[in-house]
């Protein structure tokens, strides 16, 4: 509808509601003109979710429905008027005392959107991460674990691999709500390449690893360790056997194929016929278990010079290293006994 100056001037300045005078501070100079003070709005505080391609349209029924505005054509002729129609961001946004739709689009278009916060922890592997992402972001964990495979994917992301286990970096992020599982998978993936820089590249290469093989090194380690002093030592006790042609034989490979773990390993456990499974296989199973932190990855870049091949946990989330099977079996029977111990003291209770 055309509509000159004129014309609009007597259509606002001739409305009201109940709340006074819907518009106030007109200036106008020749044929231009521009809003200062836009339609009363009585919101105290309010949450809106602006998704990724909205329209103005959509936006503003959004808002009229969560009574944000109460006239969504004003909104929309203001929001085009500020020449903004097209520079709403994605993401939730929330509104405090906002009072004129001035404020609104402004705080649409220059505002930041909220954040969401998400911690992934050290040594998910991928159905875990994807558990996570179903529960805090909404998505579907299935078409998680197919984009965690999805080879063309793995391609633009410019890995040489065949899935993300182990490059799905642990570390806290902040999101915006309604970001795409692409460009979310793309930030994790980000994180880790910038540990992958020439000094630690080298010094894979030093060891006689690829940076693959330190990733999966480093998952191990990561499945193993609980405090960080004990890293560098779980290390080497992986590179001193994987130096003399020993099998790994380390739980955290087992724990990653058995299908209602994480629990206790039997023996039959042991016997499970796959290339994860070190009990069975001598070297690195076929890939990460898992995404490893920067404390695993160090550790798998920087072993301690020892001579340990064995451990053994001792109760209290630190372990008992050995440099012989004899040592190893003492080690052994000494954890026993403090499991036994704490399976009466919990059977007495």
């Amino acid at each position: 509808m055309n509509c000159n100056f004129t014309c609009m001037s007597n259509l606002f300045h001739n409305n009201k509601d109940s709340s006074g005078e819907l518009f106030q501070g007109w200036s106008f100079e020749k044929e231009n003109y521009s809003f200062f003070i836009a339609g009363i709005v009585s919101v105290i505080l309010g949450y809106i979710f602006m998704a990724t391609g909205e329209t103005l349209p959509g936006i503003s029924i959004m808002l009229k429905n969560n009574g944000i505005i109460s006239n969504k054509w004003l909104f929309e002729f203001f929001t085009k008027m500020k020449g903004y129609d097209k520079s709403i961001q994605a993401g939730t946004f929330t509104f405090k005392n906002v009072r004129t739709n001035n404020d609104i689009i402004d705080n649409l278009v220059y505002g930041k959107p909220d954040r969401k916060k998400i911690t992934f922890l050290e040594g998910w592997n991928i159905k875990q991460v994807a558990r996570h992402l179903e529960k805090q972001m909404k998505f579907n964990y299935s078409e998680l674990i197919d984009l965690f495979n999805d080879e063309n994917f793995i391609k633009k992301l410019k890995l040489n691999v065949n899935t993300l286990e182990g490059y799905l970096f642990p570390e806290t992020y902040y999101f915006f709500e309604g970001v795409d599982k692409k460009s979310l998978v793309r930030r994790l993936v980000n994180e880790h390449k910038l540990f992958w820089n020439k000094e630690n590249i080298s010094k894979a290469d030093s060891l006689g690893f690829s940076p693959y093989e330190i990733i999966i090194i480093a998952s191990i380690i990561e499945g193993e360790a609980i405090y960080d002093s004990e890293r560098p030592t779980i290390s080497a006790v992986y590179h001193n056997r994987l130096k003399r042609g020993m099998k790994l034989q380390a739980d955290p490979t087992v724990q990653y194929i058995i299908k209602d773990g994480p629990r206790r390993l039997l023996n039959r456990d042991l016997r499970i016929k796959s290339p994860y499974n070190t009990y069975m296989y001598k070297g690195l199973p076929p890939g990460p278990i898992n995404s490893p932190g920067t404390q695993s990855l160090h550790a798998a870049l920087n072993p301690q010079i020892n001579d340990y091949l064995y451990f053994v946990a001792k109760g209290d989330g630190y372990h008992t290293f050995s440099k012989n099977e004899k040592e190893h079996e003492r080690a052994k029977r000494a954890f026993q006994r403090v499991r036994k111990k704490v399976k009466r003291e919990r059977a007495g209770s």
